[in-house]
């Protein structure tokens, strides 16, 4: 690796791009001038192919946001150790995403935090019974197949199947059946 330029602004940064073409910049997103966060803006839009690596103390997930919707490929926090900072250059420059696990962390809690209540998955919305006739009917087993399987009675299995296509609002066994690929309930491809 080799250090071709160092900005004391956002504005000398946007510059020395324009300049030196780098490789990688590694971007503080706390400069006087222009903001880290503008810099990488703009030196995105003016230099397609600029691969940033964000850099900060902030574990803000506004800062987090906001750098990457900027177009940085990554944000990693001042106080990370040399490995780690060689690590996240090496995987920027690649063209790929690095977050360290405590921003990757705290995007994800926060994610989770905002799917709404009526968003629920599956496993809310059916009961085990009927997750394991959806894995069923999913892997291509017929109405005969599952009444023998489950114990009970064709009539019941075309009931369950019923009820259940009725909860997922589908109206068809195909697309029951694809529902349940798409979710993960088989292997079917």
């Amino acid at each position: 690796m080799k250090v071709t330029a160092q900005a004391g602004t956002g504005t000398e940064a946007l510059s020395l791009a324009h300049e030196h073409h780098p490789d990688l910049i590694l971007m503080d997103i706390t400069m006087p001038d222009m903001n880290g966060i503008e810099a990488t803006r703009r030196i995105v839009s003016e230099i397609p192919g600029s691969r940033i690596l964000a850099l900060s103390m902030e574990t803000d997930r506004r800062f987090v946001v906001e750098v990457l919707k900027a177009g940085a490929l990554g944000y990693l926090l001042k106080d990370c150790a040399f490995v780690e900072l060689a690590k996240a250059i090496r995987t920027v420059a690649e063209n790929e995403t690095y977050l360290p696990y405590r921003i990757t962390d705290l995007l994800i809690r926060e994610y989770l935090q905002r799917i709404p209540e009526n968003d629920s998955a599956t496993y809310v919305k059916l009961t085990a019974r009927e997750r394991e006739l959806l894995q069923l009917i999913a892997d291509g087993k017929n109405m005969k197949e599952l009444a023998y399987i489950q114990g009970v009675s064709l009539k019941t299995v075309e009931n369950q199947r019923q009820i259940i296509m009725k909860k997922l609002d589908l109206y068809s066994i195909a697309q029951l059946t694809k529902y349940a690929v798409r979710e993960g309930f088989s292997s079917l491809t």
